[in-house]
């Protein structure tokens, strides 16, 4: 794909175009072009033609007649050959290259026996966590183990390790010394700079580094893969790989010939910008990140690169990076090109077998329950929710498969899905309502560095029809056999109001009883961190969503969801969140406290008490509130559910402490009652912690933000 000028340049934003130095702009603007996905000569194994599922054992490949596998992937999640699990998508790719392809499914790795399950691979070990994060994956936001997982047969927890991606390479290594090793995946692609890491409190190495990989695949990465894997069969290993974009790979230093922008000093103002002198050299400008011993031991520090690496987040305009890891760089080239629809659709349209592999007969995957009648319609997201890691790992382009397509994957889980009762459970994405949606103007969306193109509004040259989209749903409603289809994905609120018929098919044809839809927070401070839009544009969302139901004559309701203790939230914030939701009435069943992923902004947020949304330099950077006492997260999830009269005892202390005892009481405008059922109270979203067996409240009055002891300190 190339980005070409327009012939139209006032349609560039003013503020993208005065941010331009004389003679960029069409550099800025003409991104590097993307060989087309299946143009690729295919690699001589291609003979052996389509496996009916990707081996995980050697009978299989005497079955199919391999003597060996070409590339062999290694996941932690059960093997499900189905588009909405990546080790298929990126299996049948490769398959689709010629390349012979075994899966080791979540091997057991506290040796290596299963890691030599299908033999040395020709070319690599593929190495991913699986569809998610294995911290996320095992640990709750109170760092607490779950005893369950919902990409294992029969939802057993226990089947991954911690930190999966270094212990399988690790284990790979151990398995065949000197097989080239890759990571991919989501928990690659978060960990591909020195990041913060929730689960032990500290700044981590590149995930590259720490799990000694040669090569890590970030993003998106089916054109970074494809042609890698091209290149190491031909060359092998020992090359060059820095001309594709999405890789990360580790050197010793800077070649010669490029030109470094410095943005690790932080003393000035300089976050690599772009300078007049750069145009002509502009190819070959790489930008220096504060090194890991850097961001480390400074955690303003730390928020620099977090913002630096954000900015360059645009394949329109991004630039390589480097980061400085003791005797080592670990270097970034710029982002991927997004694909093509006509790419997309080839992707989705490979001869997936739509089933867990045959090992697991008989046992149930809650991940394949959920998704087995759902249908992928695009990738990416431009909501850029610090907290949320979409954005960062798909890209903010919005990547759309066609119509055809799309109604095509239905027809086939229809004539062809076992148990198919006629209703298709999603159509979506990492929204439900991004469809095909874009910049007006590819020469704006080149130059653009917006970290999101509807906060603090949604832009002028942002696309917001809904038209596809609607025209997608009547169709695929109308096949014959197709009973109902829902939307399960979340609906991007902020972007339906500006089609009130969108939001009029959704009420009468594809949701059920409620819809789950995500605010976050009805306060200005955490909303503003969040880069969420206020709550005004839920309460617009909310009328039209109510008046389409009283007309289709439906009983239904919204669901909204709300995050606690995010960066930014005060104790007041959640108090006045608790009592919007008394005053509308919504009891929370399930909430959410916000858990710091790696590399998201909030992340940076919550480790450095400083916000990278806004330009970091010493003394200059905007401070945050935090939330990372457990006592204090507890309190603000205790207000999300002010109704469960376990977390009353707490509640009311904390309302004291703030000097709202007057929210105390029996009234409607009252959040709890001064009084207590028998039996409830000692335990709940809210306890206190015991210390040596005495309440950490003796000697002292309770505060929401720690204790304060007879002597004048407070102890967290």
């Amino acid at each position: 794909m190339r980005w070409k000028q327009s012939s139209n340049d006032r349609a560039i934003d003013r503020g993208a175009q005065s941010r331009l130095v004389p003679g960029m702009a069409l550099h800025v603007l003409v991104a590097q072009s993307a060989k087309p996905l299946f143009s690729y000569r295919k690699y001589w194994a291609q003979r052996f033609g389509v496996a009916p599922f990707l081996p995980m054992s050697r009978q299989e490949m005497d079955v199919l007649g391999w003597d060996s596998c070409d590339v062999i992937l290694v996941t932690g999640d059960a093997y499900i050959d189905h588009p909405s699990f990546g080790m298929a998508i990126i299996g049948r790719l490769l398959e689709a290259q010629g390349f012979r392809v075994g899966i080791i499914a979540q091997p057991d790795w506290r040796d290596a026996s299963d890691f030599r399950a299908l033999g040395k691979p020709n070319l690599f070990f593929g190495v991913t966590s699986g569809n998610m994060d294995s911290m996320v994956n095992r640990y709750t936001s109170d760092r607490r183990l779950r005893h369950n997982d919902s990409y294992t047969p029969d939802g057993r927890g226990g089947k991954r390790p911690d930190r999966a991606v270094i212990v399988y390479a690790q284990r790979c290594r151990e398995a065949y010394p000197g097989a080239p090793i890759l990571l991919g995946g989501i928990e690659a692609s978060l960990r591909r700079i020195a990041h913060y890491d929730y689960w032990s409190d500290k700044v981590r190495r590149s995930i590259l580094l720490d799990a000694k990989a040669d090569l890590l695949l970030y993003g998106n990465a089916e054109r970074a893969l494809v042609e890698v894997a091209h290149r190491i069969a031909k060359s092998g290993i020992k090359q060059d790989f820095s001309d594709i974009r999405g890789l990360a790979f580790a050197r010793e230093a800077t070649p010669d010939g490029w030109i470094e922008a410095h943005a690790d000093d932080i003393d000035t103002p300089d976050e690599g910008r772009r300078h007049p002198s750069d145009a002509e050299q502009s190819e070959r400008i790489v930008i220096r990140l504060p090194a890991y011993e850097q961001v480390m031991a400074d955690p303003e520090t730390y928020a620099r690169a977090s913002r630096v690496l954000h900015r360059e987040s645009n394949p329109g305009n991004a630039r390589p990076l480097i980061q400085r890891h003791g005797d080592r760089e670990v270097w970034l080239t710029a982002p991927p090109i997004p694909l093509t629809t006509t790419e997309m659709d080839a992707v989705y349209e490979l001869p997936f077998a739509r089933a867990p592999h045959l090992a697991y007969a008989g046992a149930k995957i809650p991940a394949w329950e959920m998704i087995r009648h759902s249908v992928t319609i695009m990738r990416g997201c431009f909501g850029g929710c610090s907290f949320c890691s979409i954005t960062e790992h798909e890209g903010r382009i919005i990547q759309s498969r066609s119509e055809g397509s799309i109604l095509k994957e239905i027809e086939a889980i229809r004539d062809g899905g076992e148990g198919f009762t006629g209703i298709i459970s999603d159509v979506g994405g990492p929204t439900a309502n991004m469809y095909r949606m874009r910049c007006k103007d590819p020469q704006t969306e080149a130059l653009c560095r917006r970290p999101s193109c509807v906060y603090p509004d949604i832009c002028k040259n942002l696309d917001t029809s809904h038209d596809a989209l609607i025209q997608l749903y009547r169709k695929a409603r109308a096949l014959p056999g197709v009973k109902k289809v829902m939307v399960a994905s979340g609906v991007r609120y902020d972007l339906a109001v500006k089609s009130p018929t969108y939001i009029r098919e959704l009420v009468e044809h594809h949701v059920g009883g409620y819809l789950k839809i995500a605010p976050e927070h009805t306060e200005s401070g955490p909303l503003s961190k969040m880069m969420k839009p206020g709550i005004g544009s839920y309460d617009r969302f909310k009328q039209l969503f109510d008046a389409a139901a009283r007309a289709a004559k439906k009983d239904y309701f919204l669901i909204p969801y709300f995050i606690a203790a995010h960066p930014g939230t005060t104790d007041e914030d959640m108090m006045n969140l608790a009592l919007w939701l008394k005053r509308n009435k919504y009891r929370a069943d399930q909430v959410q406290t916000y858990l710091p992923s790696p590399m998201a902004l909030s992340t940076a947020m919550y480790h450095t008490g400083f916000n990278p949304l806004k330009p970091v330099r010493r003394g200059a950077s905007e401070e945050v509130e935090t939330v990372k006492g457990l006592r204090q997260r507890r309190l603000h999830k205790a207000f999300l559910r002010y109704h469960d009269p376990e977390n009353w005892p707490v509640l009311r202390e904390a309302l004291k402490a703030m000097g709202r005892a007057d929210l105390i009481g029996p009234g409607k405008h009252q959040l709890i009652p001064a009084w207590q059922p028998a039996g409830s109270g000692k335990a709940g979203e809210g306890r206190r912690i015991a210390s040596k067996g005495r309440p950490q409240t003796e000697g002292g009055k309770f505060l929401t933000k720690g204790v304060f002891h007879k002597n004048g300190k407070t102890k967290h």
